[in-house]
């Protein structure tokens, strides 16, 4: 008994080895570094959006967040609809608004909103190397509103926003809530952060936790992630293997049969999704 346990240890062990990603394949920036221009192309040390050879009329206020380089004024005080419709964001009327949304919205919406903003370098195509499965098709969504039929249609992109609360009742986890607070303490949400961990970073509005790009992004860094101190995950220490500048553990290239890394990391909101509230024991597999 003792020889079987030994080993089924060693192979979790030398499975979670493999899982890591002790180097990576390029700069963490990722296809953030556009085309060599790295931080500068989204920040400004001087001046904002003016420094980064902005009209400086068009955005007085860019440089007071972030340090934010880019012209943003076609995107101040709209309204966008995501969520078939459902939830409705009305933007920040400038960078120095002291709303999550400011940061973690309506700064990437910069370069990414395929309505108002201009794409600059953005090509839409797939910077990273995509595992077989993914096909031919290297085009990706990375501009929101732009479905196809037609500009400034965001209703086919997920909900983000003020108005968009992660709510453990609804997204169905045994979790609790607290002054922007997730806390994965029921007995089904806690074994799920000991099997994967939880990730994701909410912004926090009127003492909710609510839902920004950067909720589940991390525009720094594009294809791995640092388990460590400050991460509530069961995961050993080390750094992990992710795609598409996800905060979480994520390759859809692993080749291990029934490896669930990319389900794992949407369940982290999705809580009736998963395995742990669905009554199963099965763990995350790398």
């Amino acid at each position: 008994m003792k020889r079987i346990a030994c080993s089924a240890f060693l192979w979790l062990a030398a499975c979670l080895v493999h899982a890591q990603a002790t180097t990576v394949p390029s700069d963490v920036l990722g296809a953030h570094l556009n085309y060599g221009r790295g931080c500068s192309a989204c920040h400004a040390p001087h001046s904002g959006a003016a420094g980064n050879g902005q009209a400086a009329t068009t955005d007085s206020t860019s440089g007071t967040s972030a340090l934010w380089g880019e012209d943003v004024a076609g995107l101040y005080g709209r309204t966008i609809r995501s969520g078939g419709g459902k939830y409705v964001e009305t933007l920040p009327s400038g960078m120095g608004a002291k709303t999550p949304d400011a940061d973690g919205l309506l700064a990437c919406l910069s370069c990414h909103d395929g309505n108002f903003a201009s794409r600059a370098m953005m090509r839409n195509r797939v910077y990273e190397s995509l595992p077989p499965t993914y096909g031919t098709f290297n085009r990706i969504p990375t501009l929101l509103g732009e479905t196809g039929a037609g500009n400034g249609n965001y209703f086919s992109d997920h909900p983000v926003g003020l108005n968009v609360v992660i709510d453990c009742v609804n997204l169905g986890w045994d979790c609790s809530e607290s002054e922007g607070v997730i806390s994965m303490k029921g007995a089904r949400s806690s074994q799920f952060v000991r099997n994967y961990g939880l990730f994701i970073k909410p912004g926090k509005y009127n003492n909710l936790a609510v839902v920004m790009c950067t909720t589940c992004h991390d525009p720094h860094v594009m294809n791995t992630v640092a388990v460590g101190p400050g991460i509530r995950s069961g995961l050993p220490r080390g750094h992990y293997a992710t795609m598409f500048f996800l905060r979480g553990p994520y390759n859809p290239a692993s080749s291990t049969p029934g490896n669930n890394q990319a389900a794992q990391f949407c369940r982290q909101c999705h809580g009736a999704e998963s395995n742990e509230m669905n009554g199963s024991s099965a763990m995350t597999v790398f």
